[in-house]
């Protein structure tokens, strides 16, 4: 059961945009596919899996749709229902593996998803629903919130697209410049959430990270952009990094003592065509900057000849290009790693009030007063960003920091 569940999740995203194209109803579409799971539950584990899956659950769920629109009344889509009946040529179960290729219109669906009429909270959790195929409660768990609120926010999407009589067509280039950011921006915002997610959960930190890999690869495929090959170019370098940062005995381990022959040199690799690739369209952005950043961590043979100075002067580029106090605090702990310790500490401290309920903020002060032999500050730094952190692993290491500063 569980090899079926992964199939169901990696095809499900192409299989509900073709049906909703169809359809033109994503509630619709998406009950169409789910009995054309619960069908292929059935007869899969008796008849064995067939060789092309993607087709089989297409073509059944063709159908399934079909009996829906029959069963809401035709004369209300008469040119729906004819539409779908005649992309339907397979009429025997029998023939359904056939070399097919199924209508590939995700694009339609992940600008639909990421629509600027959605709240960015709708935009995620559409988005993780239709195109990554997770199960409302895998969403809440993810989320920390209850399936009834993670329900009723998806629920109100759909009622938002339909009752707003958004498109389900690709946006035209203008309208794609426009949208494309918030596609992005909701992609790493899945990422992101794979760093806070609790452990023991069904939906763990790896499983996020990887529905938004492999969204950023589906978005280097449709959308070939200079920012949407730094996106997936910077989730590539962080995760290549995933096996050094925990252990059997640590289950946190920082950038500076991590086993760097543990990375995968693949996905860097991988992370360093896509960065190329961004460069060649001479385009600034900050997906390729942070890239660039990231890179330069992960091909350092060592913490100690990681090129900050050059880390310095991305920051720079990143904070001229979007100003905010995160990135201006990443620059000061650059400025700190590559020597100007006193500096980089006075600059992190006016960020104060700009960032007083940002647990990293507390976290890097912290560690600078500590190296400056401020105690009792970091002390207090670090007790403030034990009160701010949201993961019990994150939260435990900071505790016992704090012990050991409290030890001295």
């Amino acid at each position: 059961m569980d090899n079926l569940a992964r199939i169901f999740r990696a095809q499900s995203g192409q299989v509900l945009a073709s049906l909703m194209y169809l359809s033109r109803d994503l509630q619709l579409a998406e009950d169409a596919l789910q009995d054309a799971c619960e069908q292929a539950s059935k007869k899969w584990l008796v008849q064995g899996v067939p060789e092309n899956t993607v087709a089989w659950l297409h073509l059944v769920a063709k159908r399934k749709l079909i009996d829906k629109l029959r069963q809401q009344s035709s004369q209300q889509n008469p040119n729906t229902l004819q539409l779908i009946e005649q992309s339907l040529y397979v009429q025997d179960d029998t023939d359904l593996e056939t070399d097919y290729e199924v209508p590939d219109e995700r694009l339609r669906l992940i600008f639909i998803c990421c629509h600027p009429a959605l709240s960015e909270a709708a935009q995620v959790a559409l988005t993780l629903r239709t195109l990554c195929g997770l199960s409302v409660r895998e969403i809440a768990r993810a989320y920390l919130l209850s399936e009834v609120a993670v329900g009723q926010r998806i629920t109100r999407a759909k009622k938002k697209i339909r009752d707003a009589g958004i498109s389900y067509d690709v946006p035209n280039a203008k309208q794609l410049s426009i949208r494309l950011p918030s596609v992005l921006k909701v992609i790493y915002l899945i990422y992101n959430e794979s760093y806070s997610a609790y452990e023991g959960q069904t939906l763990n930190r790896q499983d996020l990270a990887n529905e938004a890999i492999r969204l950023s690869l589906l978005m280097v495929k449709l959308v070939p952009n200079a920012e949407v090959f730094g996106l997936a170019a910077l989730m590539l370098f962080h995760d290549a990094r995933r096996l050094s940062r925990s252990s059997a005995t640590d289950p946190y381990i920082t950038l500076e003592q991590q086993n760097r022959t543990l990375w995968d040199q693949d996905k860097i690799e991988q992370a360093d065509v896509f960065i190329h690739k961004a460069l060649e369209y001479k385009q600034r952005g900050p997906y390729q900057i942070q890239a660039a950043i990231s890179g330069l961590h992960s091909r350092a043979k060592s913490w100690e000849t990681t090129d900050w100075a050059q880390i310095q002067l991305l920051y720079m580029s990143l904070f001229h290009l979007h100003p905010s106090p995160v990135v201006a605090l990443n620059l000061a702990i650059a400025k700190a790693n590559g020597g100007l310790l006193k500096q980089a500490y006075e600059e992190v401290v006016t960020l104060k009030n700009e960032l007083n309920q940002y647990q990293p903020y507390y976290a890097a002060r912290g560690e600078l007063e500590s190296r400056l032999n401020l105690t009792e500050r970091a002390i207090s730094s670090i007790s403030k960003a034990i009160s701010l952190s949201k993961n019990s692993i994150e939260r435990d290491f900071l505790i016992k920091k704090r012990g050991q500063l409290l030890k001295l």
